[in-house]
C-alpha cells in the first residue's frame, strides 16, 4: 500500500477545494466590480449600443453579460392575410460566468433571428481562474465578439471558408412557403 502516495492525493484534493471557495470570493469582491466598471467604459468610449446585464438567479453560478440586445429583426412571419409576427434578433452577447468551481468562463452568444432556423450555440473562449482575469483580457474578448456578429451581419457566399454563419435554412418548413409552391 502507497499511503503516503495517497495522503499527498487527499492533499492536493484539499487544496483544489479549498480554491473554489477562494475563487468565488474573489468573484464577488474584484471580479463582478471590475467587469461591471470596465466594460462600461468600453461601451461608453466606443459607442457601443451594449448594456452591461448582472445574472444571479444562482447562486455561486452568476454571470455579467455584455448584451448587444435584441430588437425587431424586420422579419414577419404571415399568420393570416392580415396578420403578421414579428421576428426577434437576438444581436449577440459576451458571457462571463462563474463556474461549480469558481473558476470563470467565458463565453460568445451568436447573434440569431427567432424562428429562423437553428441558432448556433454558445461558444467558449476560455476559463481562466480569478486572477487570470485582468482588464486588458476584455478588449481581446470584445474584439472576438464584434468579429463573430460583423461576419453574421455581413454573411454572403464570397466567404472563403464557407463557413456555416446565421439562420443554417432553407425554409423547408414553412408552412407560408410551401403553400405558395404547391398554389402556384
Amino acid at each position: 500500500m502507497d499511503i503516503p502516495g495517497l495522503i499527498g492525493k487527499v492533499e492536493d484534493y484539499k487544496k483544489i477545494r479549498n480554491n473554489t471557495n477562494i475563487y468565488r470570493k474573489a468573484w464577488d469582491a474584484k471580479i463582478k466590480p471590475m467587469l461591471h466598471e470596465k466594460l462600461g467604459e468600453i461601451i461608453k468610449e466606443t459607442g457601443l449600443e451594449a448594456i452591461v446585464v448582472e445574472k444571479t438567479e444562482m447562486d455561486n453560478l452568476e454571470a455579467v453579460v455584455l448584451d448587444l440586445g435584441q430588437e425587431e429583426s424586420g422579419i414577419s412571419q404571415r399568420v393570416t392575410d392580415s396578420l403578421n409576427k414579428s421576428l426577434i434578433r437576438y444581436n449577440g452577447m459576451l458571457v462571463y460566468q462563474q463556474l461549480f468551481n469558481g473558476k470563470i468562463i467565458i463565453m460568445i452568444v451568436p447573434p440569431f433571428i427567432e424562428g429562423l432556423g437553428q441558432p448556433k450555440p454558445p461558444y467558449n473562449l476560455e476559463i481562466l481562474r480569478p486572477e487570470e482575469l485582468k482588464s486588458p483580457f476584455l478588449f481581446r474578448h470584445i474584439e472576438k465578439l464584434l468579429k463573430e456578429v460583423t461576419e453574421w451581419e455581413d454573411f454572403d457566399d464570397d466567404l472563403p471558408e464557407k463557413k456555416a454563419i446565421g439562420f443554417q435554412t432553407g425554409f423547408k418548413n414553412n408552412a407560408v412557403i410551401r403553400e405558395g409552391i404547391v398554389g402556384s
